[in-house]
């Protein structure tokens, strides 16, 4: 969003003007709410994480002598390190696979459920990269940001960005197929 980068909006915010802050909050806590869920599995927690990343935003607002330019990554960033810290004090989840109800008498398993399966894992093949990994991959495939931005988000330059990604990538497949294979049936 061009109006977040502008020197003028941010001077408002570091004057702590309600209307830029509403603003900020509205133009990215669903943003921010949707990446923590995606990462976590966990709407409570992705409710806390967008709660604890203002909360961070605001105090770094007080706390920085420099006015902060470039809120998306900034706010992704602080919302990432909350999410490490989740990670970390749960513990990586083992890589299982949940049972899910049948839909009907024969075994299928209903759309939703295949849904909500899939999505368990690939959350926990994601839950497996390291942290800058999971990164790169979330916000280049899922949120659709270019890598320059991801780039700036980390702190790193564009070719380490991309190292990330293909390593991130390789390891997911490694992962992923190791299911399918594992799931296939033995004659």
């Amino acid at each position: 969003m061009a109006w977040s980068s502008s020197a003028k909006f941010s001077e408002r915010l570091a004057a702590f003007d309600e209307q830029a802050l509403a603003e900020l909050y509205d133009a990215y806590s669903p943003a921010l709410y949707a990446f923590a869920v995606r990462l976590l599995g966990d709407e409570d927690l992705a409710e806390e994480c967008v709660a604890e990343t203002f909360y961070r935003f605001l105090k770094a607002l007080q706390t920085t002598a420099q006015p902060i330019r470039e809120v998306r990554p900034y706010l992704y960033r602080i919302a990432h390190n909350w999410i490490q810290d989740q990670y970390r004090q749960r513990g990586r989840r083992p890589l299982e696979i949940l049972e899910e109800s049948l839909a009907d008498q024969q075994g299928a398993v209903d759309e939703q459920s295949e849904r909500h399966l899939l999505q368990e894992q690939a959350r926990t093949a994601l839950a497996h990269l390291t942290a800058e990994q999971r990164l790169v991959i979330v916000l280049h495939y899922v949120e659709d940001w270019d890598l320059a931005s991801i780039a700036d988000v980390l702190q790193k330059p564009l070719t380490a960005v991309k190292a990330l990604q293909h390593r991130g990538l390789q390891s997911l497949r490694r992962m992923l197929l190791k299911e399918e294979i594992s799931d296939e049936p033995t004659s």
